[in-house]
C-alpha cells in the first residue's frame, strides 16, 4: 500500500499563531518562524511512522505550504520507505508537475496541516491558494483547497482518506467527502488565532486518525470523489482587476465583473487552466 502525505501548515499540532504559519509577513521574528518549522517537522515525522506503523508499504511527503520548503530533509525521520519532496512542484519522470510522485501506483491521499476555505467563519487562517480569490467552484460547489487537491488525485481514482486540521477545516471535509477520517487538533479563537490540544497529545491523535484511516482503506471502506467530465470550475476574484488579468488567460470566459469560468477534460487540471501548475508544467521564465 502506498500513502501520499500533502501537507500544508495551518493545520498542523500546535500552531496556534500566524506569525508562527504565515512566517513570510513583516515584522516575524525569526524564533517564532521557526518554532513552526520545528513544530511541521515534528508533526510529518509522527504521521509518517504511524503510516508505517500501520503497514504501509511506501510514504510520499510532499511539503506544499507556501510552495514548500519548511520541512528539513536532515530532520525528516530516515526509513527507505519514504520519499520526501520538499517543495510542491518537483519533477517525475523527466516532466515538472506538481504533486510529483502521485499517480495510478498510489492508495490512498491524505491532507495533513490543511484548512478552511477562503470565507469561512469560526476558521483559523481560512483561505484558498492565493488572497486574490473569494470563491472557487468545482461544478458550481464551492471548495477550497482540500477539494482542489482531492480533485487532482480523482484524476487517477485516488481517494481523500485523511484531513488534519482545525474544526472548520476538519467540518469542511467530512461534509464535501462523506466517510473520510478527521483529526481536529484545534479550533479558531479569530482568524489570526486559535487553541487546541497540546502538541504531544496533538500528535497522538493523528496517529491514531492516521492508523484508522489506513485500516479503513483497507477494507475497501473509500471510494475517489471525480467531478464529472468536462469539469466546469468557476472562481470569484477580490477585485476588478484580478478578474481583468486572468482573462487573458486562453480559454478564459468572463461571466461578470469579478467572475472568471474555465471548463477542462481532466480533474488533474483544476487550476492549470488559470495558474498553470498541474501535470507537464513548463520550466519557469527565469528574468535577464
Amino acid at each position: 500500500m502506498k500513502i501520499y502525505m500533502h501537507w500544508d501548515m495551518e493545520g498542523a499540532s500546535g500552531i496556534f499563531t500566524r506569525e508562527q504559519v504565515w512566517y513570510w509577513e513583516e515584522g516575524v521574528p525569526e524564533h517564532v518562524a521557526e518554532e513552526g518549522r520545528q513544530l511541521l517537522i515534528a508533526d510529518v515525522n509522527a504521521a509518517v511512522q504511524a503510516a508505517l506503523d500501520a503497514g504501509v508499504d511506501e510514504v510520499i511527503v510532499s511539503d506544499t505550504h507556501h510552495g514548500g520548503g519548511n520541512i528539513r530533509l536532515d530532520d525528516m525521520f530516515a526509513d527507505p520507505r519514504i520519499t520526501y519532496h520538499d517543495r510542491s512542484v518537483g519533477y517525475q519522470d523527466g516532466e515538472r508537475r506538481w504533486m510529483p510522485g502521485l499517480d495510478e501506483t498510489v492508495d490512498g491521499l491524505m491532507l495533513p496541516g490543511h484548512h478552511a476555505k477562503v470565507g469561512t467563519a469560526g476558521a483559523f487562517l481560512p483561505h484558498t491558494w492565493t488572497g486574490q480569490w473569494a470563491d472557487f467552484l468545482i461544478n458550481g460547489q464551492s471548495v477550497g483547497e482540500i477539494g482542489i487537491e482531492a480533485c487532482f488525485a480523482s484524476h487517477w481514482d485516488i481517494p481523500l482518506i485523511l484531513v488534519q486540521g482545525d474544526t472548520a477545516g476538519c467540518r469542511e471535509a467530512e461534509q464535501q467527502f462523506p466517510g473520510v477520517i478527521t483529526a481536529e487538533v484545534k479550533h479558531a479563537e479569530d482568524h489570526d488565532s486559535c487553541s487546541g490540544l497540546d502538541p504531544e497529545s496533538a500528535r497522538l491523535l493523528t496517529g491514531q486518525k492516521v492508523t484508522e484511516a489506513i485500516a479503513k482503506l483497507r477494507a475497501g471502506g473509500f471510494e475517489p470523489i471525480k467531478p464529472t467530465l468536462p469539469m466546469t470550475v468557476t472562481i470569484r476574484m477580490k477585485s476588478v482587476a484580478d478578474a481583468s488579468a486572468a482573462c487573458q488567460r486562453p480559454g478564459v470566459t468572463r461571466l461578470d465583473d469579478y467572475t472568471v469560468e474555465g471548463v477542462v477534460s481532466q480533474q488533474c487540471d483544476v487550476v492549470k487552466w488559470i495558474l498553470g501548475t498541474g501535470l507537464d508544467m513548463p520550466e519557469p521564465t527565469v528574468a535577464r
